[in-house]
């Protein structure tokens, strides 16, 4: 817009703030003095062009599947192929999540993604002293290759595309993935899917660790190395914002962290001497949708823009696939309430729509009784269904970034765009994202972040619905999903069988290797593979890497 359009703009605005505005506003305040996003961001009473300044759309936005990917990964988006509807599913034994896969898949999901349970996710099989409790609690037990096998029994490995969510442990699930593929007849290379991996947000927000920085960030950039050359087709790594904003995070936190740890993983890489463009093109993103609606549509926008110029300018990658920023998205758990738990399917909907709006690969969509349980297999179907729905009945997949030029919306994808990069501006000051880590910065941000949301609430300038406005007595449901408490003694039971019947100096013989190669600097995944097909399970596994490694004990932040 030229400079005498815009003050012309500038001048009509002003006058309509004089006049229509000024004579509504006298008699019928608005609600509040300001209104804000999570982020902080002011949302004007109404954008203009006025409000994007000078504003260039080729720079921008550009075309779908064009740097800077503001408007798409892909020309076509979803006129051309729908997001991957990937649902969340794993608990007790093997069998039991066998069973959820196959109903979902009956359903018309387009995609599995594993949930393990809290020992499978520390390295401990089902019989150590500290899984008591745990075993097939909030995800599915796996101790052995066995487990793996029964998990997907009947599925074929080269029809389906697989996403794990498992990190400390990422390198022994996927070559646990790996073999299960080349026992039904798929070769690695046929195989698709993700593997978390994302070792960074777990020292930041989650707390499923094991070993320190440095180790870890090896086994991670092992999987990288292995996977350019074995399972081409496999996302090494899903950089995982979710955790992070789920800890209490601002949108524009949880961009800026999850983009600063992308960069410490591409940095690790490239330090081993993988060239960017061999690798790049498998990394992918994980990002949670709260219910902000229109922020978090315009964060989506600026993570693809960003990101492409972080790839493009600071690592110098040429290939355009380098520069993608790809991504998986989950409604936020965090935003399910146990008060009024039915309308956790409007808060579900609204933030599907806004991941859709947004761009993504592939989407999750929280179930109802969430809050209260895992989930049953009625509260699974609507949530899937929440999906099919926005995918068929909406029409908002008919064109590519239909919000696109909202002066709204790109004037929050520039704000949130400027607040990230000040964020990492911080970190790369700091020494970069483990530094930052290791002394408590982010941590501590998301920290005053999480305290400042719950004293809003607990004023009531922020309403929840059910919590702490349009409250009501209510029974809780009684239709929740209950685990039998014979799910552990079932897991220990089976895991005594495979010790019994599995060549204990095979066993003996694979660990001893890996022992050696984590002494010294070759990748680790092929011993690990050959440990996996003599039935070594998990916690032998890890305790191996523990003895060589060691185990991170993290700083305490206040």
């Amino acid at each position: 817009m030229s400079q005498e359009k815009n003050r012309e703009l500038e001048n009509a605005k002003a006058s309509w703030e004089r006049s229509t505005l000024a004579r509504v506003v006298s008699k019928f305040p608005e609600r509040q003095s300001s209104f804000r996003t999570d982020s902080g961001i002011e949302m004007e009473r109404v954008f203009t062009p006025v409000e994007l300044g000078d504003w260039d759309y080729l720079t921008k936005l550009g075309f779908p599947g064009e740097y800077p990917f503001t408007r798409g990964v892909q020309p076509t988006m979803y006129r051309g192929r729908l997001w991957t509807m990937r649902q969340y599913a794993g608990f007790g034994t093997a069998e039991e999540t066998n069973k959820r896969f196959r109903f979902l898949l009956e359903q018309g999901q387009t995609g599995l993604s594993v949930a393990f349970d809290l020992p499978t996710q520390m390295g401990y099989d089902s019989d150590h002293p500290l899984a008591e409790g745990e075993v097939g609690r909030v995800g599915v037990a796996v101790d052995s290759l066995e487990d793996m096998e029964l998990i997907f029994q009947g599925i074929p490995l080269d029809k389906v595309s697989t996403s794990m969510t498992i990190n400390a442990p990422a390198a022994i699930l996927l070559a646990m993935y790996q073999v299960v593929g080349e026992k039904q007849g798929t070769r690695p290379e046929k195989l698709e899917g993700t593997v978390q991996n994302d070792i960074l947000k777990e020292y930041v927000a989650r707390g499923t660790y094991i070993f320190p920085p440095g180790p870890s960030m090896r086994l991670v950039t092992d999987v990288f190395e292995y996977c350019s050359k074995a399972i081409p087709n496999w996302n090494t790594i899903s950089v995982s914002g979710y955790h992070i904003r789920e800890a209490g995070a601002t949108a524009a936190q949880e961009l800026a962290f999850t983009l600063a740890n992308g960069i410490a993983y591409v940095e690790a890489a490239m330090k081993r001497g993988l060239d960017v463009d061999a690798f790049a093109g498998r990394l992918s993103f994980f990002f949670a949708c709260q219910i902000n609606f229109l922020e978090e549509i315009a964060k989506f926008r600026a993570a693809r823009r960003l990101w492409a110029r972080i790839m493009k300018e600071r690592f110098g990658a040429k290939n355009p696939r380098s520069w993608m920023l790809r991504f998986h998205t989950q409604t936020a758990g965090s935003s399910l309430t146990a008060q009024q738990p039915f309308v956790n399917i409007v808060r579900t909907a609204i933030e599907a729509l806004a991941a859709v709006l947004g761009g993504t690969q592939s989407l999750h969509t929280n179930s109802w009784d969430e809050a209260l349980s895992l989930p049953t297999e009625e509260s699974v179907k609507i949530a899937l269904r929440t999906q099919q729905v926005i995918a068929y009945e909406t029409g908002v997949a008919d064109t590519v970034d239909p919000l696109g030029g909202s002066y709204c919306v790109e004037r929050l994808t520039d704000e949130l765009e400027a607040l990230a990069e000040d964020y990492i501006r911080k970190i790369d000051d700091l020494g970069g994202a483990v530094s930052a880590i290791e002394s408590g910065f982010m941590q501590r941000e998301i920290q005053e972040s999480a305290y400042r949301y719950q004293k809003a609430v607990e004023k009531k300038e922020r309403i929840i619905v059910g919590v702490n406005a349009f409250t009501e007595k209510e029974e809780p449901p009684r239709e929740i999903l209950r685990l039998d408490p014979a799910v552990a003694e079932s897991q220990l039971k089976r895991l005594r069988a495979l010790r019994t019947r599995r060549d204990g100096t095979a066993v003996a013989r694979a660990l001893k290797e890996i022992e050696r190669a984590a002494k010294g600097n070759e990748n680790l995944i092929p011993p690990i593979i050959e440990a996996v097909k003599a039935y070594a399970t998990i916690g032998e596994i890890c305790d191996v890497l523990r003895e060589v490694f060691g185990t991170y004990h993290p700083t305490v932040v206040f």
